[in-house]
């Protein structure tokens, strides 16, 4: 598999390639990788589809430390509330809200879900109602359907965020802080080209540091 680098001046006439980014936005890992998927999209020809997976779901009937499994069964608030109103309202709102939402909870520090899904929905201008799927299994179906989307690509052993582009799907990358320009895209580059390598499965250190959020 070969990649192209491309530099910010390329002309639209360039061949654009087409990925999509599965996030949970409970996630700071996915959190960080969202934003240097952002960067990506401005040095390189890609246009990104954003879709929910769920952690809530990913560790169902998992032992779990106690803290963990505590922020896990509240997760399924926020992402049931995206998954109703891109049903509802369209794939260009499925990132809006994931905006307005992670930024209460990654930047903003909130830890009480159920105080950030009205404020995230005022913002990105959609009905205050859908904040009722929080507490529903309404659209659960839905929810499992574009989480099992993701694990086929990947398996089961990951988590959020998983990255598809090309027929080559990956997890992560888990990095902080988010590279910026070139950086960004030249890490996409190596990322594309590793995971395109046939029997490559895993590459990886222990984390020294938290997610820097700047």
């Amino acid at each position: 598999m070969t990649t192209t680098t491309v530099s910010p001046e390329s002309t639209a006439t360039d061949s654009r390639t087409t990925a999509e980014f599965w996030f949970d936005p409970l996630c700071p890992w996915a959190w960080m990788t969202s934003r240097w998927m952002m960067e990506v999209e401005k040095v390189r020809p890609v246009d990104v589809t954003w879709s929910v997976m769920s952690l809530s779901v990913l560790n169902e009937g998992r032992d779990l430390p106690e803290d963990y499994r505590a922020m896990i069964d509240r997760g399924w608030g926020p992402v049931r509330v995206i998954i109703a109103a891109r049903r509802d309202h369209g794939e260009e709102v499925v990132k809006p809200l994931y905006d307005a939402m992670g930024t209460r909870i990654h930047l903003g520090g909130e830890r009480d879900y159920t105080k950030i899904l009205e404020p995230a929905l005022e913002e990105v201008g959609l009905p205050l109602e859908l904040a009722r799927y929080a507490d529903t299994d309404e659209v659960d179906d839905l929810l499992r359907a574009s989480h099992q989307r993701a694990i086929d690509l990947v398996g089961d052993e990951v988590g959020t965020p998983v990255v598809s582009v090309n027929g080559v799907a990956f997890f992560g990358p888990v990095v902080t802080p988010a590279p910026k320009g070139e950086a960004a895209g030249r890490l996409w580059d190596g990322c594309v080209l590793v995971a395109g390598t046939p029997g490559f499965y895993e590459l990886k250190r222990s984390r020294d540091q938290g997610p820097i959020f700047d």
